[in-house]
């Protein structure tokens, strides 16, 4: 079972919190600051933990709101020098945004400077989406200006905070109804030279996807047009999730139209009695059986029984390949059985299926059990 995150923002985050806030603001009352944060502490997750320091700090500051912002980012440290392998770090930072997104809105200039600054060090993707729901045109300006931000931390804000259905935030269901304010941005963002802003504009194609698979299909079909390897490699990773519901104009674009002419055999699932716990092997041969090459996309998924009884499918990518007529390839993957944080396993048959270019196939069960 994976640690908890919770465990990464122990009674270590109010004590720095606090020691950095009193180095710029002498008067800070940290002790007291300290006993309240720290009351229930424990017993609290990691979104709680974050909201009870911040409701409390901000008791704490000044109670005039564009000077306790000062203090806050007077007491930042060093900016973020990477953009990968951040780790919990920069999650020091987490009271410091949810702070700015519940009383913030009544001052906006104070408020996105301070986010300005947060992003640089942990993210204002939270932080940004009040902003955008009670401020939207503002939010918005702000936000194309950020586009051309020498940071790119600050140039992924403007497509992760637009997210439609960024997890662990409240939907922007404005945007869900109508994301083209959003596309707008993200016209600027596509062939940006970091991969890390590259890729939070494929989560958010991928998320618009959802509610609007036409404008998804159309955006990436123009987006594929003279297209550099890397702008190739953000459209297929925004239509992933449109890949794996077999959508038709999703599977042309990428170049898996038509119907798959190729035969399964040779299916091997083991355990076929598995425990929670183990790990599944998946195997089969894949024969082109067309007259011609066959570029094929070759996906599989599992029906996870859940807790009523029912099942819920769970698509798993598994290899794109290229095949002579009457060529044959075998083809292999492990699944892990064991309990995680984003799924729990329970005892039933399971149904394995077997999806080329968009196309289901049935490919056998397994039988799964508790240890």
């Amino acid at each position: 079972m994976a640690e908890p995150l919770k465990n990464h923002f122990g009674p270590a985050i109010p004590r720095n919190i606090a020691a950095m806030i009193t180095a710029v603001h002498p008067r800070f009352r940290a002790d007291t600051f300290l006993k309240e944060a720290l009351q229930g502490y424990q017993t609290l997750a990691l979104l709680p933990r974050g909201w009870h320091i911040a409701r409390t700090l901000r008791r704490y500051l000044p109670a005039d709101y564009p000077q306790a912002v000062e203090i806050l980012i007077a007491s930042l440290g060093p900016k973020l020098a990477q953009t990968d392998s951040l780790g919990m770090a920069p999650f020091l930072y987490l009271p410091h945004v949810l702070l700015i997104a519940e009383h913030g809105l009544g001052h906006f200039e104070p408020s996105m400077r301070a986010q300005y600054e947060l992003t640089q060090r942990f993210t204002a993707e939270f932080s940004i989406r009040p902003f955008l729901a009670h401020h939207p045109a503002p939010t918005l300006a702000r936000l194309k200006l950020w586009t051309g931000d020498p940071s790119a931390h600050v140039r992924r804000l403007v497509s992760e905070g637009t997210r439609s259905r960024l997890p662990w935030a409240p939907r922007l269901r404005a945007f869900q109804e109508d994301p083209r304010p959003v596309l707008a941005l993200l016209e600027s963002l596509k062939d940006d030279p970091a991969l890390y802003v590259r890729r939070s504009v494929a989560n958010n194609l991928n998320d618009i996807g959802k509610d609007h698979p036409d404008l998804l299909a159309a955006t990436a079909r123009r987006w594929m047009n003279n297209a550099s390897e890397e702008r190739r490699w953000l459209v297929r990773h925004g239509l992933r999730s449109a890949v794996k519901r077999g959508e038709t104009a999703a599977l042309d674009i990428l170049g898996f139209s038509g119907t798959a002419r190729a035969t399964i055999d040779s299916v091997a699932i083991t355990p076929r009695r598995a425990r929670i716990g183990d790990r599944l092997a998946i195997a089969f041969d894949l024969t082109n059986t067309g007259p011609r090459r066959q570029a094929l996309l070759v996906d599989f998924r599992i029906h996870f029984v859940k807790a009523n009884g029912k099942s819920s499918a769970k698509v798993f990518k598994l290899k794109t390949v290229e095949l002579a007529p009457r060529a044959t390839v075998r083809l292999s993957k492990n699944v892990s059985l064991r309990e995680m944080t984003t799924r729990k396993h329970y005892s039933g048959r399971h149904q394995v299926d077997v999806v080329l270019n968009g196309q289901v196939q049935p490919l056998g069960s397994f039988e799964l059990m508790k240890t």
